[in-house]
């Protein structure tokens, strides 16, 4: 299985073809609805985000409780057609890649091919593998959020499978 070095490089992008497994190795964001939804009104009033997007990939997820000793709880995706109202904007202002489960809409499909970007499906029911891929964690932006907030992590071979490739092309 080809591992990819985060943050994605174009290259790596435009080489990869749907259906193709790939591990992931490096930092991505975590963000869910809410996340995205501020991202978004603060980029419609016209203020600066609070963090960058160029070149980043975020995993839709929503972490459970974390025990005493571990990095994170489980770390499952969550249905990615849920962030489609935003992913287009998101895409527009850099981010390269995007991780869940589900299919995307055409709009986002089409964002995807005019921004060079990837979208990678996650396991669903693999929340536990998930978590054990994840070596650190990091709060970015919108604590108040909790478990929605938008999160930095580390991972090392984060399985996913390309969904939808730079070119359009998808496993759905």
């Amino acid at each position: 299985m080809k591992k990819i070095q985060l943050p994605l490089k174009q290259q790596d992008i435009q080489n990869l073809q749907a259906g193709e497994e790939v591990l992931l190795q490096g930092p991505m964001l975590v963000g869910r609805d809410q996340a995205h939804l501020r991202l978004c009104e603060t980029l419609n009033r016209g203020e600066e985000l609070p963090l960058s997007l160029q070149g980043e990939v975020i995993y839709y997820m929503g972490p459970a409780p974390t025990q005493p000793g571990d990095v994170i709880g489980s770390a499952g995706p969550t249905t990615a057609y849920r962030m489609d109202p935003f992913a287009p904007r998101l895409l527009d202002r850099g981010l390269k890649g995007m991780i869940g489960k589900g299919p995307r809409s055409n709009e986002v499909r089409q964002s995807v091919i005019d921004n060079g970007a990837v979208y990678f499906y996650a396991y669903g029911g693999c929340g536990a593998l998930y978590a054990q891929a994840i070596k650190s964690v990091e709060l970015l932006a919108y604590e108040d959020l909790g478990p929605e907030a938008i999160y930095r992590l580390q991972v090392e071979d984060f399985p996913v499978v390309v969904a939808i490739n730079s070119s359009g092309d998808s496993i759905y």
